[in-house]
């Protein structure tokens, strides 16, 4: 069945067709709040939300777009306002769970140097990525993480495709600077 034929099914009452949505679009959405959250508990509760949400406002779905699209403003807004309202974690709690994840690794792997280097590596990108401005940052993570055409980014962030062409070049300029 098609995208439009669950959602119509949804729509008329039957709850159990949203299911093979979520099976369909579940990697989408996650991979996405990965992106923006760089935490893999924090992006499966929002998935998990994120569903929620979608099922709540399928009546407010045009059609107009695709559902996936219509799916990553929602992933995409959910993520930003989930970060807006959480306040970063303390530098004493960052540290702890890096000091548990080698504590974790060392005894798989007897190279601890070489994880703690890869840890900070990590961290970086993240701190990078997490700079760029709301804009940049989505339109980065839908390209890079997601593999999306620009004009898909264009239509989920509602703006022009060169609008979005250079939130790439200018996050792009900034990460290479950090």
């Amino acid at each position: 069945m098609t995208d439009s034929g669950y959602i119509q099914a949804v729509r008329e009452g039957d709850s159990n067709s949203f299911q093979p949505l979520v099976e369909r679009y579940h990697k989408l959405v996650f991979r996405t709040a990965m992106g923006f959250l760089h935490h893999q508990e924090d992006a499966e509760d929002l998935t998990q939300e994120i569903f929620i949400k979608a099922f709540q406002s399928i009546g407010n779905y045009s059609g107009e777009a695709a559902f996936s699209t219509w799916l990553y403003r929602i992933t995409v807004n959910h993520c930003l306002n989930h970060l807006r309202s959480k306040k970063r974690r303390e530098l004493l709690s960052f540290a702890e769970d890096i000091f548990l994840q080698l504590i974790n690794k060392a005894d798989d792997n007897n190279e601890p140097d070489k994880l703690l280097e890869e840890d900070e590596r990590d961290q970086q990108i993240r701190s990078a990525i997490d700079s760029l401005s709301t804009k940049q940052r989505t339109a980065f993570i839908l390209s890079k993480y997601e593999d999306l055409p620009q004009k898909e980014i264009a239509r989920i962030m509602e703006i022009s495709e060169g609008a979005v062409e250079q939130h790439l070049q200018r996050a792009k300029q900034k990460l290479q600077k950090k």
